[in-house]
């Protein structure tokens, strides 16, 4: 009877070995992630390099006061300009088009826009969010609307991580890229105020002594043709720049576009010296327009 036990026993024994609960793996709690590292995607220096090079003798503008929307601007060459705000960035709907220096917009440079710095300067620009830098050049006035303090390219609002979210906080500070002085020697400072060689000093024949070509002595409306832009803003700056020039005059175009022309000037003579003038500020596309030829 006890040998007939001894294997039930034994049998009992292992099952209730095999009845424990096995232990419990527990996974440890991941680690925090680590802080943002400072991104500088400026690195790009060679990109910024490139982008002063396209600017060969490209005057230097402050420009003076302009009024946007009832606020008044004012213009400045703030050598230690720091600020800290919101950034936006525009892209499709101006690309191409003229910006408040006069050059053609493009997407794709790393370019901004602001309301008072010298066109061009240079603004490190760090997303605050992300902790991402990046070098930008100002060649437009904007932004506009309430609260933001710089318009970013789209390269640059996709390389700082702003253009998924449309804004940022951010933090500007002027730099002078290229040894920090500049890439390379400043071009002589131009007020905008105060063009080197204004319409108003410029002794030239009135239409009754030198009738336009194809016109009459009177009536002689010769225009000259500026930017045509899509933005109020942009336009109203436009505006108070070319005012200094001569006349100015705006026409709304179909798809939102506003017309910026500098006139009506009595001769061909008198429109082709305030062209001279503007392309000399930086609108190397201004052209001249002849009046419509009477029948």
């Amino acid at each position: 009877m006890r040998r007939l036990l001894l294997p039930v026993l034994a049998g009992l024994a292992v099952a209730a070995c095999g009845g424990k609960p096995a232990p419990r793996i527990v996974n440890a709690p991941p680690p925090p992630p680590p802080p943002p590292r400072l991104v500088d995607v400026s690195d790009d220096s060679a990109a910024v390099a490139r982008d002063a090079a396209k600017l060969g003798n490209w005057p230097v503008k402050i420009g003076k006061p302009y009024q946007v929307a009832g606020i008044t601007y004012y213009p400045a060459d703030e050598r230690d300009y720091r600020e800290d705000g919101v950034a936006s960035w525009y892209g499709p709907g101006f690309h191409a088009g003229s910006t408040a220096n006069g050059e053609r917009y493009d997407q794709d440079d790393l370019t901004a826009a602001h309301r008072t710095l010298p066109m061009p300067s240079w603004i490190e620009v760090e997303n605050r969010d992300n902790g991402r830098k990046l070098t930008v050049r100002i060649n437009d006035r904007g932004p506009f609307a309430r609260g933001r303090i710089i318009d970013l390219s789209r390269k640059a609002a996709q390389l700082l991580g702003v253009d998924r979210a449309g804004t940022a906080r951010v933090r500007l500070r002027r730099v002078y890229p290229g040894g920090r002085s500049e890439i390379a020697p400043p071009p002589p400072l131009v007020v905008a105020s105060a063009p080197v060689a204004p319409v108003t000093t410029i002794a030239l024949p009135t239409a009754s002594r030198e009738p336009a070509r194809g016109t009459t002595s009177t009536g002689a409306n010769w225009l000259v043709q500026v930017a045509a832009l899509g933005d109020g803003g942009r336009v109203s700056w436009l505006k108070g720049f070319l005012s200094s020039f001569g006349p100015v005059l705006t026409e709304s175009l179909p798809g939102g576009l506003t017309r910026v022309r500098l006139g009506p000037f009595g001769s061909e003579t008198m429109a082709s010296a305030a062209l001279a003038q503007v392309r000399a500020a930086g609108y190397a596309d201004a052209r001249l327009i002849p009046p419509t030829p009477s029948r």
